[in-house]
C-alpha cells in the first residue's frame, strides 16, 4: 500500500512538472517568439538544472511536438463541441458557431495559435506523420464540414467555380477529406479553403495585434464578416 501511494505521488508530481514545463514554454514563446523555446531557458525559469529537465523531454523537438498535440487537441475539442451543439438543419448557425469557437479559443490561447498557425519554431523537425495528426484531421474535417453543409445552397446562390479539378489540390489534403465527404465535388473543397481564408485572415490580424490601433471592436468586425459570409453562401436573406 505504501509503495502504491509513493508511486502515485511520484506520477502526480511528474505530471504537474510536465504541465509546468509546457506552460513555461508557451509563455516564453509569447514573450520572445518561437526561438525562445529552449530546454535550458525553461530550466532557468523553473529553477531546475538542464539535466533535470531532460528527464521530462529528451529533446526540444519532443517538447514542441507535445505542445502542438496539446494545443491542436484543445482547438479540435472546442470547435467539435460547438458544431455538435448546433442543430443539423441550421447550416448558417453551424458555420457561425464553429467560427466563434475558433476565435474564442485563439484569443484565449494566442501563443498556441501562433505555434500551430503562425511562426514556425526554428529548426523544428516534426515526427513522421506530423505533429498532432489526429487533431489536425479533426479540424480539417470540421472545416470541410462547413463547406459541406453550405454546399447545396452555396452552389446555387454563389458563383462557385466548377473549374476546379482534384488535381488542383494537395494529395495529403484529399486523403484527409475525401473519405469523409465522398460526394463533395472539387469546387466544394475550394469553398472550404475560401471559408478558412475568411476566418484565418481576420484572426491572424487580431491575434498578432494588427487590428489593435485600427479597430476598437474586433468582435463586431468578425461578426459582420461571418454575417456576410453566410449571406454570400445563400444561407440567410
Amino acid at each position: 500500500m505504501a509503495e502504491t501511494r509513493t508511486r502515485g505521488r511520484r506520477e502526480r508530481l511528474r505530471a504537474e512538472t510536465t504541465a509546468e514545463i509546457k506552460d513555461v514554454a508557451l509563455r516564453l514563446m509569447a514573450s520572445g517568439g518561437p526561438d525562445a523555446i529552449t530546454l535550458r531557458a525553461i530550466a532557468r525559469e523553473m529553477g531546475m538544472t538542464a539535466n533535470a529537465i531532460y528527464g521530462y523531454f529528451a529533446t526540444r523537438d519532443d517538447l514542441v511536438t507535445a505542445l502542438i498535440d496539446d494545443v491542436y487537441t484543445a482547438l479540435a475539442d472546442a470547435v467539435d463541441a460547438a458544431w455538435a451543439a448546433t442543430a443539423a438543419d441550421d447550416p448558417a448557425g453551424r458555420i457561425q458557431a464553429w467560427a466563434h469557437a475558433f476565435r474564442n479559443w485563439a484569443l484565449a490561447n494566442p501563443a498556441g495559435f501562433r505555434l500551430i498557425y503562425g511562426d514556425p519554431v526554428p529548426g523544428y523537425q516534426a515526427p513522421e506523420g506530423g505533429a498532432a495528426p489526429d487533431a489536425a484531421q479533426r479540424v480539417c474535417t470540421g472545416l470541410t464540414a462547413l463547406a459541406a453543409v453550405a454546399w447545396p445552397q452555396a452552389s446555387q446562390a454563389s458563383e462557385a467555380s466548377e473549374d476546379f479539378q482534384w488535381s488542383d489540390f494537395d494529395a495529403g489534403l484529399l486523403s484527409k477529406i475525401r473519405p469523409a465527404f465522398p460526394d463533395l465535388p472539387p469546387a466544394a473543397v475550394a469553398l472550404a479553403l475560401r471559408i478558412w481564408g475568411h476566418l484565418h485572415g481576420l484572426l491572424c490580424l487580431e491575434v498578432y495585434g494588427h487590428l489593435r490601433t485600427q479597430m476598437l471592436s474586433p468582435d463586431k468586425l468578425f461578426r459582420e464578416e461571418l454575417t456576410q459570409l453566410v449571406r454570400s453562401l445563400g444561407l440567410t436573406d
